[in-house]
Formats: C-alpha cells, sequence, structure tokens
C-alpha cells in the first residue's frame, strides 16, 4: 500500500535516532515529550478515577440512610394525606418505593451526657423498601422493635458510644418546641428505651442519627400525622430530574407540596465535590498542556536541524503545503503515540489500585488512609468514560495545536536561503 508522501517523511523524523549525535537529541527531546503526555494523561485519568471513587464510596454510604427524594408540606406542618401524595408519586416510573416520615432535631440525654441529634420518625413497614440502612435492620429483626407506644429508639453507634448507653439502656429525649406554659415553653421530655445500634460507615449519621417510630415521632413534635414522603428511584444520579419533574406535577395537582432530593439535601457536600473535581481536571489538564507544548520545541529544532532537506523537498516541487503537513504529522503521531500510552496506563493503574496501593504500603510500611482518621480506609477507583473520553480528546487537540507553528516556520522556509551553506 502506496502511503502519501507527507505521512512516510512524518513518521521517519518522528521514530529516527540514527544520523549523528543532533539527531539522536532530537530523538530524545521528542521521547521526552511524548513520556510527558503519557504521564500528564496517566495523571488525570487516575486522579479523577480515585476521586469518583471516593465519591461513590461516600455517597453509597449517605444514601443508605437517607431517602433519594423528600415530598414535604409547603407550610411546614404533618401530612395528613401523606398515602395520596406517595401514591402520586409512584406514578412516576422513576419511583420505586414510598416510606411517610417525621424529622425535627432533638437532644438525647444520659445522665449528664447530652448530644444533639436529629431524630427521624420511620415506618417500619414501608422504610426497607426505601434505605438500606432500614432493610439491614429489617433483617437483623431491629426494626421490628418499633412498635409505636412502647417508645423505643435505634441509636448509631458512635452516638450510642458517647453517651455511654447499651441494648436496653434508658435515654431521655428532649424537644425544644415544648409546651407553652406561663414560665414560658418548656422542652417536651420522654424516656425511651435503646433497642439497637446501626453502623452507615458516614459519621455524620452514625454520630447524630435517631430512629424512633414514626407515629411515636408525630407525638414528640406535634405534627400529628407524617410530616413528608421519602422516595426511592430506580437511578440516584437522576434525582434532581426526577424532583423538578415531581415538583411540577404536585404544582399541577394543586398540593402544596415542597419536593427536594438528596443533592439539595446535602448541598454542601455535593457542590464541595462537584469543585473540587472540576479543579483538580482544570490543574492536571494544564500540566498536559506544558508537555503537549514540550513538542514545540522538539518541531522547532527538528525544523532547523531539517532546512536542507525541506530545501531538497521543494526543488523536487513539493508544496509549502505539503512540507506543512509533515511536521504537523510528525507532531500529531508523537501527541497520539504520547495520549494512547497514557490512556493505557492510566487505565491499569486505576483498575488495579486494590492491589498496588496495598503493595506499596507493605513496601514502605505505612497506611495511605488509617480507618481510625477517615471515613474509607482503602483508595476506591470510579474510571468513567465521561472523564476518559474528554481527557483523550482534549490532550489530541493540544497536541495537534503545539503543531501549527514549527509547521508553518517549516513551510516557509526558502530553498537558496537553505542550501546557501551546505
Amino acid at each position: 500500500m502506496n502511503w502519501p508522501y507527507e505521512l512516510q517523511i512524518g513518521w521517519r523524523y518522528t521514530r529516527a535516532g540514527r544520523g549523528g549525535r543532533r539527531n539522536r537529541f532530537i530523538s530524545f527531546i521528542s521521547g521526552v515529550s511524548m513520556f510527558g503526555i503519557a504521564l500528564g494523561v496517566a495523571a488525570l485519568i487516575i486522579v479523577l478515577s480515585v476521586m469518583n471513587g471516593f465519591q461513590k464510596e461516600v455517597r453509597s454510604r449517605m444514601l443508605s440512610v437517607i431517602a433519594h427524594v423528600e415530598l414535604l408540606n409547603d407550610s411546614g406542618e404533618g401530612l395528613p394525606d401523606w398515602r395520596a401524595v406517595a401514591d402520586a408519586a409512584k406514578k412516576n416510573p422513576e419511583v420505586v418505593a414510598a416510606a411517610p416520615f417525621v424529622a425535627g432535631q432533638a437532644l438525647i440525654a444520659r445522665g449528664s451526657d447530652m448530644r444533639g441529634t436529629i431524630v427521624r420518625g420511620i415506618d417500619p413497614a414501608f422504610e426497607p423498601g426505601v434505605t438500606p440502612i432500614a432493610a439491614e435492620l429489617a433483617k437483623q429483626g431491629l426494626l421490628e422493635r418499633l412498635v409505636p407506644g412502647q417508645w423505643n429508639v435505634i441509636l448509631g453507634v458512635e452516638l450510642a458510644r458517647q453517651l455511654g448507653v447499651q441494648r436496653g439502656d434508658k435515654i431521655t429525649l428532649a424537644i425544644p418546641s415544648g409546651q407553652v406554659t406561663p414560665l414560658g415553653v418548656q422542652p417536651t421530655l420522654r424516656q425511651f428505651t435503646l433497642v439497637g445500634v446501626f453502623e452507615a460507615g458516614h459519621y455524620e449519621y452514625d454520630s447524630g442519627l435517631a430512629l424512633i417510630h414514626v407515629a411515636d415521632a408525630a407525638k414528640v413534635f406535634r405534627t400529628g400525622t407524617p410530616s413528608g414522603v421519602q422516595l426511592k428511584l430506580r437511578d440516584v444520579q437522576q434525582a434532581r430530574e426526577v424532583g423538578a419533574q415531581l415538583q411540577r406535577e404536585m404544582l399541577r395537582e394543586g398540593r402544596g407540596i415542597y419536593v427536594r432530593d438528596w443533592t439539595r439535601t446535602n448541598a454542601n457536600w455535593y457542590d464541595a465535590v462537584q469543585v473540587e473535581k472540576r479543579m483538580m481536571g482544570i490543574i492536571l489538564t494544564l500540566i498536559v498542556a506544558v508537555a503537549a507544548f514540550n513538542l514545540v520545541s522538539t518541531l522547532v529544532m527538528t525544523v532547523t536541524d531539517k532546512q536542507a532537506d525541506i530545501a531538497i523537498l521543494r526543488t523536487l516541487g513539493a508544496s509549502p503545503r505539503s512540507i506543512m503537513s509533515v511536521f504537523m504529522i510528525q507532531g500529531a503521531l508523537a501527541g497520539v503515540i504520547g495520549t494512547l500510552g497514557g490512556l493505557g496506563l492510566g487505565l491499569v493503574v486505576a483498575h488495579n489500585l486494590d492491589v498496588i496501593v496495598p503493595f506499596i504500603e507493605r513496601l514502605l510500611h505505612t497506611t495511605f488512609l488509617p480507618a481510625s482518621i477517615y471515613v474509607i480506609s482503602h483508595m476506591p477507583s470510579d474510571p468513567q468514560w465521561s472523564d476518559i473520553v474528554p481527557i483523550t480528546v482534549t490532550s489530541l487537540i493540544l497536541a495537534f495545536v503545539a503543531t501549527l507553528y514549527p509547521s508553518w516556520r517549516a513551510s516557509r522556509v526558502q530553498p537558496a536561503e537553505a542550501l546557501r551553506y551546505e
């Protein structure tokens, strides 16, 4: 097969390693440029994969406790027709389960120890279909102990440890918004019995969440009925879109319902992760850009060294466009080789971090993520093509742009001037 001579010459210049010390030096610089591109692309893929892994792990632990979407009364009061609201929400094909709930802030005390906490009233009959932690508690037989009127409670493992309580111990729940008396507002006090603990793997919930029966919660918080409905979706990533759809549907039906999804309930965490990932991507892309524009110096040196070759090609009838194509092909090939090498290296490392990181930890006798400090004790990785494809395309574009000026310089070489001193 006869390839265009521009491609053949460009490939020859790319792989040239013989022909004198200068050629070998130019070949070395070209190799360094390709290695720099490969290293930058690999680093970008690995770092974003690790960030995706952390995001996925923390999100899964968070969503094991909270619902994907919540429907609340606009007035902030109870929701007497919660079943009708749940049935209306289930008409959306993305909604797979619904459960009533009551949520509020309270103080939990045992003796002189007192902790602020979020109290969530749940229905043991519906909650396992919505949150994984409730399903796990149901398997353990703990959820069935939340019987209305018996005033039982399930605490997060860290909260129970801080209070120093065990199963069967009595604790006091204090609700700040209590009864109004001539002496002022008196907090509502209610004694509960600890019937179990849960561990979600997320410190915020393990140390600050208490689960009681929804009927008991409605009494202590004086809502009378559930304050809202929790929903589970088929795809958690569609929570914002589904939440917006449900909000429109509720408004269309004339229901005074406020819809919020998990990304808004945990807006600080969600937005921080998105900003960190975006900024890290920009910083590492600049590293790839620096490596790609090293091709400029490589091609400028090659053009200077190959002026006699350019002059001979011009005298044989090669057009300035063909000369420009030769050096664009050389630079583009270096960019393609570097990008593909980085892509392969990045994917290999990202898919094998669970093996590589423990090996390095054993080799250095250290632990990168101590379980006593961090929520996650292993290095998670989740390579996503939505990150990999833009990285690859951006690297190729930067490498191509870097070839334009040196290639244009080569096309402007005058044969007579180039051969004057040959």
